[in-house]
């Protein structure tokens, strides 16, 4: 059962990067849904791509599935027969719980978890790829060549959708949205420490970047399309087409 994320609520005299192990595991549905708004919505947006998209026979990909949130709003949507879903994560506490959250789902589609690092997949030909907040914690320099990869193999028709959080060059665009984004996060019940630590924890390990470099980087990947789909405040879904 999913705890209440409570992780930062004490000072802590000593801070440490963030890390997606047991700890954040155990509390990371609830961490998710109070810290990043639009989310539920962006898993509604990924549902309607899966159902439009997915036709028989095909594959899809969850990269960064975490506790398979985005792999259930594309299970549960896929109306196709014979279809299944990759979801690979690198943590291996992410995956132990997310094997037993889709142990508890009964659709139809083929789930196939894996442990291991973007950068070690080899993809094969696939309709649907899903990156939702996952591109921010790979290294710069490594995002060009796994967008690349997904687009080399995305099949005609085909789609990924990736949401992130997103900077901006604009400093008064940058200063609300992150104090909107803040104010959320007290809406959601976390206090002004656990803002403050969870901020400083995560500050060196997600690296957002600008829209415009987002959508420059996909084209650059080889999609010829990129659409937003979905922004609240600093976090923003784009489904980019080949």
């Amino acid at each position: 059962m999913d705890k209440p994320d409570k992780l930062y609520s004490t000072a802590r005299q000593v801070q440490t990067a963030f890390q997606f192990d047991h700890d954040v595991a155990q509390v990371f549905s609830d961490m998710i849904h109070r810290s990043v708004p639009g989310y539920s919505m962006m898993l509604d947006v990924l549902g309607v791509l899966a159902e439009q998209t997915v036709n028989d026979n095909d594959t899809c990909y969850d990269i960064g599935c975490s506790l398979g949130a985005s792999t259930l709003a594309m299970r549960q949507n896929i109306q196709a027969d014979n279809v299944q879903i990759v979801a690979i994560d690198s943590a291996q506490a992410m995956i132990e719980r997310c094997a037993s959250v889709i142990e508890r789902d009964n659709s139809k589609t083929e789930v196939l978890l894996q442990c291991m690092k973007v950068q070690q997949l080899t993809f094969k030909a696939h309709k649907l790829c899903c990156m939702n907040l996952t591109l921010q914690f790979i290294p710069k320099a490594e995002r060009l060549t796994v967008l690349r990869q997904i687009a080399d193999n995305l099949m005609p028709g085909g789609a990924l959708f990736l949401s992130e959080k997103v900077c901006f060059d604009d400093d008064f665009q940058q200063h609300q949205l992150t104090d909107l984004h803040h104010q959320f996060k007290k809406h959601q019940g976390y206090s002004d420490l656990e803002i403050a630590q969870k901020r400083q924890a995560i500050e060196n390990v997600l690296i957002p970047e600008t829209i415009e470099q987002h959508q420059q980087r996909l084209l650059a990947a080889g999609f010829s399309r990129v659409v937003t789909a979905l922004q609240c405040f600093n976090f923003i879904a784009f489904i980019a087409y080949k």
